[in-house]
């Protein structure tokens, strides 16, 4: 699985989803914002990793009573067991939140393990518990009844669906108060890079907007004499810094 250095990690740590969005979107990536989900808890920190994935199938009543949970090798168990260090659990529910994706001492057993944070088009219950934690997560809905009423552990670190979106082991998770995206492992430095960027662009645009510039021109940057002015403003920003 692809293993995100630590030099681009901290940068993805220091922008949004939208500037990512916005970053992917010019490389022609439209399809790359999970849909429907949201955090447990705003305010966090924006949580970065790799994708590490668990898929869960219409459950089969014959196959999966309570006692699929003795089996050691269960895929959910094996999942939250041997999810990496600084990854993200990333979870296919088809969408269906009825029935729990996972719980909270599934969380806190991930969150112990070092496991950045824990994403699905489904629901957790003990969302209130789980949004406490320190620890990352996004579902589509709060939901009660155990993943096996309808969900049925199938594949684990295998190309899944999630919120409409393809996430592939290894693919940068990233996520805010707006959501996650997903990043293609091979171009996730270039998008960091870029994306840094884009952000103090949009600090440099601020400014001039609160002391009451236009945005014509500036925002998207088309003029020439502004172009100037964002690089001595750059510039200086380094220096100072």
């Amino acid at each position: 699985m692809f293993s995100l250095s630590d030099a681009t990690r901290k940068k993805l740590k220091a922008v949004s989803t939208a500037t990512v969005a916005t970053c992917l979107f010019k490389k022609g990536l439209k399809n790359q914002f999970i849909q429907g989900v949201v955090p447990l808890k705003k305010g966090k920190p924006t949580m970065v990793g790799e994708a590490f994935t668990l898929r869960y199938i219409p459950a089969r009543e014959d196959l999966n009573p309570i006692s699929v949970f003795k089996d050691e090798n269960h895929p959910q168990r094996v999942a939250v067991e041997t999810c990496p260090e600084g990854a993200v659990l990333v979870i296919d529910s088809r969408k269906d939140a009825r029935a729990a994706s996972a719980g909270s001492i599934l969380a806190t057993r991930l969150m112990k393990r070092g496991v950045s944070g824990m994403v699905t088009d489904g629901g957790f219950r003990d969302s209130a518990e789980i949004a406490n934690l320190d620890f990352s997560s996004y579902h589509s809905a709060p939901s009660a009844p155990t993943n096996l009423t309808l969900h049925q552990a199938i594949d684990i670190n295998v190309p899944v669906g999630c919120g409409d979106v393809a996430v592939f082991p290894g693919d940068i998770i990233i996520g805010d108060d707006d959501g996650v995206m997903v990043i293609p492992s091979n171009i996730a430095e270039e998008v960091a890079n870029e994306c840094l960027e884009m952000t103090l662009f949009e600090e440099f645009v601020m400014e001039n907007v609160q002391k009451g510039d236009t945005i014509i021109g500036l925002y998207p940057l088309t003029n020439d004499s502004i172009k100037v002015k964002f690089e001595k403003w750059k510039a200086n920003k380094k220096t100072s810094s």
